[in-house]
């Protein structure tokens, strides 16, 4: 393996397929996420990528208490972990709304958000919280050209800033302002696109202060817009990929630096034809929303995938003599998110040797309390 993987020492002990964490590239990598913020403070990491207690309080130990999260089950894990301040990036609707406010109730020590995007679920929000006697924390979800969530940065999003601090039930928390859609190669381009996005969220942001509504925070970016938000005064930023990188955002964002610390085990299961290699690992170990190539194996950089299935994939390589029926190969995911909330647990690697096992509790849908 490349980028300064080991071999595992004791593989023979652990069954494959697996998902391989180095903690040593962990520590790192959030080492380095902290010193590209400035702040730790700035810091509002995206737990969907790992989706563990143990990721929780290895960046709280390291001084991060705020985490943005997309579902209520990472909500509830990471509060049982110990984290302080949690905003659930994710409108909720229907029972998840009376979900939510029970979450807040059970870790009541814990300061819970959540975003809105429209009237009638702002509404729905202040009328379960004043049901529950409780008090909700709101930001503003808007959408800066992603047309997934969100609404424009204009007079209508100001209109419904006013409404959130108008009801008795509710806190204005802010600005939510997520930039899914901006992933360019090019920095400058990245950069350029960024800016333009960000520019009516600032002009919105003044407009909030003048009318003299508080405006807690404002949360902003992902990963790859992450050294650009990094940059600007009075911004929260989400980064989540980095902790443990994927092949994905190394080939398309050469410009941030961060290590490969998740690695998938897989091993040779059959031998098809004299250029060809089963591994076990299909759709329910790497994650398959993508085109090919969805795992990169650096030990076999012209194996080409022919075949994909729940628990196969064919690979096709002149070199498949080399790796008889058993033997084991190192895989990068292509897209480490989705590929974590396949697995039940992570094996975790320590100075090249496989030592424990992190549930990925978070992976359900369930809130666990």
């Amino acid at each position: 393996m490349d980028d300064g993987w080991p071999e595992v020492i004791n593989v023979d002990e652990v069954a494959s397929p697996a998902l391989l964490i180095h903690v040593g590239h962990v520590e790192e990598n959030v080492r380095r996420m902290i010193e590209m913020a400035g702040d730790v403070g700035r810091l509002r990491p995206h737990l969907k990528t790992h989706k563990m207690a143990e990721m929780i309080r290895l960046q709280l130990a390291r001084g991060i208490s705020k985490f943005k999260c997309a579902t209520l089950a990472e909500a509830e894990m990471a509060a049982a972990a110990g984290a302080g301040d949690i905003l659930l990036a994710y409108q909720p609707v229907g029972p998840n709304v009376d979900r939510f406010l029970d979450l807040s109730a059970h870790f009541a020590s814990v300061r819970f958000s959540c975003v809105a995007d429209n009237a009638g679920s702002i509404g729905d929000l202040s009328d379960a919280a004043a049901r529950a006697s409780a008090r909700i924390e709101v930001m503003l979800d808007l959408d800066l050209g992603q047309h997934r969530t969100g609404l424009a940065p204009d007079q209508h999003a100001l209109d419904l800033y006013h409404l959130i601090a108008s009801l008795p039930a509710l806190t204005p928390g802010g600005l939510h302002a997520y930039d899914g859609h901006i992933h360019h190669s090019d920095v400058t381009e990245r950069a350029a696109a960024c800016e333009s996005a960000y520019a009516p969220v600032e002009a919105l942001r003044r407009k909030i202060e003048r009318a003299g509504l508080a405006m807690p925070r404002i949360v902003a970016g992902g990963t790859p817009t992450f050294p650009m938000h990094a940059r600007r005064e009075g911004v929260e930023c989400s980064p989540g990929t980095c902790v443990f990188w994927d092949a994905g955002y190394a080939h398309n964002l050469p410009d941030l630096d961060f290590l490969t610390a998740a690695v998938l085990l897989t091993r040779v299961v059959s031998q098809p034809a004299s250029n060809r290699l089963c591994l076990d690992l299909g759709h329910k170990a790497v994650a398959a929303e993508m085109p090919h190539p969805r795992v990169i194996f650096p030990d076999l950089p012209e194996a080409k995938p022919v075949m994909h299935s729940e628990e196969h994939l064919v690979l096709e390589t002149p070199r498949a003599a080399q790796y008889p029926v058993g033997s084991c190969l190192y895989g990068i995911p292509w897209h480490v998110c989705p590929t974590v909330a396949l697995h039940d647990e992570v094996v975790v690697v320590r100075s090249g040797r496989a030592e424990e096992r992190w549930k990925v509790a978070a992976r359900g849908r369930t809130v666990l309390i």
